[in-house]
């Protein structure tokens, strides 16, 4: 198997100009009511069966499963390196070829792609949830999680039924009033957001998630840029009239705890959440990158800034405009998705389709190894409207971007 994957490797980065072609890598929710602005065929949103519920996520560069419980295929949630009618999961390049794709510094340091990316698309707000930090995560065999959130404008071309998020809960609030909510949880709406705050959601904004805190995304479509862990636990016993299973509150809780509610609650980071100051702490704008559109093309920070004191993964937007050609030169490598346009990149015909069905090879998603993303990248826009793609890097691979104060 080793030489099989270092000669697929080999060929399709000479195919695609040292470039890994993806295939769409959709993941269904349960618990979730698809917002179809996935540009995935209506008839294709339950195409894994009702049982498995609707698909409401799209993930980029995964080498991360999706933990979706009993009945779960083993490679849902990896992404697919596509060349010549052949696939191979980008994880196992990445463990055959970690060196040659990521950079001697990411592999010593990390052992791997330590993030991925996702579009979420829901038709109503999520249940007020958590994801664990390093410590909890730790007690059931897996990672902690921060992520992120950008909306891009192209795909929220309508906000659906709640584009509001609750984060955190409202300074002032006492831990005995939110224990009072998970003891009620089996007995109706536990009213946990109104101890919460919610924010409403602009689209060419995005947001900065620490682990430990609540909270309940609204229904703008988001990209989602995060630890490479499908770790969560849902403190909110009703969203949309939907009763939410007490055992997604303790998924990710160790069995002998699964009625601790001491435990449960230590989950929470209890000054993160009740900060006065978190939206001046974690709400994003975008930072221009350079003063370019004299160029032809502007580049953006749309994620940014440390979590813990530790870069862990950071974002940008690249807009190309008609008739330009351009060579962006990046510090490591990363993935990306195009939300608009079509053109060429690396001399290798991508574009942003407007329908797509499941199973269909599209041509809007990449990886671009770390020798490709130092050498620099060249994206030319063939079309009339502006070339726009998303690029996502893991840890320490920007100390340049901006910080979060």
């Amino acid at each position: 198997m080793s030489n099989e994957i270092k000669n697929f490797v080999r060929k399709t980065l000479d195919t695609y100009n040292g470039l890994l072609h993806l295939l769409p890598t959709w993941v269904p929710r349960s618990f979730c009511i698809p917002g179809r602005r996935l540009k995935l065929h209506v008839d294709d949103l339950f195409a894994l069966g009702t049982k498995r519920g609707g698909i409401d996520e799209r993930w980029f560069s995964s080498t991360c499963p999706a933990d979706n419980g009993p009945g779960t295929p083993e490679d849902e949630g990896l992404s697919y390196v596509y060349c010549d009618g052949k696939k191979e999961l980008l994880k196992d390049i990445i463990a055959e070829m970690g060196n040659e794709i990521l950079g001697d510094k990411i592999i010593n340091k990390w052992g791997g792609l330590k993030v991925f990316a996702k579009f979420f698309d829901n038709m109503d707000a999520l249940p007020h949830h958590i994801h664990l930090d390093e410590a909890h995560a730790k007690n059931v065999g897996m990672e902690g999680k921060p992520e992120a959130y950008y909306f891009p404008p192209q795909l929220n071309f309508t906000e659906n039924n709640f584009p509001y998020t609750f984060f955190g809960l409202e300074p002032g609030t006492t831990k005995e009033q939110v224990r009072k909510c998970l003891i009620d949880f089996e007995k109706g709406d536990n009213k946990i957001t109104n101890l919460s705050k919610a924010y409403r959601l602009e689209p060419g904004t995005g947001w900065l998630l620490p682990p430990g805190v609540l909270h309940a995304p609204g229904s703008l479509c988001s990209f989602e840029p995060q630890w490479a862990s499908d770790v969560y636990g849902m403190y909110q016993s009703v969203v949309a009239n939907k009763p939410i299973d007490r055992a997604l509150l303790v998924k990710d809780v160790p069995d002998k705890y699964k009625n601790d509610l001491d435990y449960i609650m230590d989950i929470i980071d209890w000054d993160l959440n009740v900060d006065p100051n978190f939206k001046e702490r974690f709400h994003l704008k975008p930072v221009p990158i350079g003063n370019t559109k004299d160029k032809g093309y502007e580049e953006k920070w749309i994620v940014y800034g440390k979590v813990n004191g530790k870069e862990v993964f950071s974002a940008k937007e690249l807009t190309v405009y008609s008739g330009t050609k351009v060579t962006i030169k990046d510090n490591g490598a990363y993935g990306l998705i195009t939300v608009q346009g079509h053109g060429k990149i690396n001399d290798v015909d991508f574009e942003s389709p407007n329908m797509i069905r499941f199973g269909d090879i599209t041509k809007d998603e990449f990886f671009v190894p770390y020798p490709t993303a130092i050498k620099g990248v060249t994206v030319e826009n063939t079309g009339c409207e502006p070339l726009v793609m998303l690029k996502f890097f893991g840890p320490d691979n920007n100390p340049d971007m901006p910080e979060k104060k």
